[in-house]
């Protein structure tokens, strides 16, 4: 039999705390999260390694570091709301889920978003609404948002999302081509909006209105 926990174990002290993550609350967060839940049927042995995996309709669950790493540039403190474009395996929102208030997330690959809200209730996670739709403009109905969290690559910051993102907050999103992102923290205060870079990065292209139009061939 698998022994998961000390998978999470390794996971966790290896490939994120190693790295300079030291937010106590990411990490025991990604200790408790069951990950091979959230991969393909027969990929599960593969869930806790250092790299991302496909999930099918071309989409990936990110790589634990950079789960960690976007979640802790969150500074989330469990009463916020929280917007995510991109549910994907439903693994991030889970995440998420444990460390704020409400999870908001919009996907726009409708498979994807039922078997990413199945496992999400399967796990008692109700604090998660999913919604298939255009991320890159957003979830309107429920702004602003304390914080709003992006898993794929887009070419620019979409506007919407600035628009829908609380002062003070704080947006974390991959920005640059198809092929290669900066992950940008923007952070929005007293009216002012100031943004930084966190390193390279690379995720799927957000498709979409405010985002790639097509996914390149």
């Amino acid at each position: 039999m698998t022994d998961w926990e000390s998978l999470r174990r390794s996971m966790v002290d290896l490939q994120i705390a190693a790295r300079g993550i030291s937010d106590m609350r990411v990490l025991d967060t990604m200790l408790e999260v069951p990950r091979h839940l959230f991969v393909g049927r027969g990929m599960e042995a593969s869930a806790y390694g250092d790299h991302a995996l496909p999930i099918g309709e071309e989409q990936t669950i990110s790589q634990p570091y950079m789960v960690a790493i976007m979640t802790a540039a969150l500074h989330l403190t469990g009463e916020e709301k929280v917007l995510e474009i991109g549910t994907g395996s439903g693994y991030q929102a889970a995440i998420l889920s444990k460390l704020a208030d409400r999870v908001f997330s919009v996907e726009r690959i409708e498979s994807l978003a039922k078997r990413a809200r199945h496992t999400l209730e399967t796990l008692g996670l109700l604090n998660v609404s999913i919604v298939v739709g255009d991320g890159t403009i957003g979830w309107k109905e429920f702004a602003p948002y304390d914080r709003i969290l992006v898993t794929a690559g887009s070419p620019a910051v979409p506007t919407s999302l600035i628009e829908q993102l609380a002062d003070p907050g704080i947006l974390v999103i991959p920005v640059g081509s198809m092929a290669m992102q900066q992950l940008r923290i923007i952070e929005k205060r007293d009216g002012v909006v100031k943004e930084h870079d966190e390193g390279g990065c690379t995720f799927v292209p957000l498709l979409g209105k405010d985002g790639w139009e097509h996914r390149a061939r």
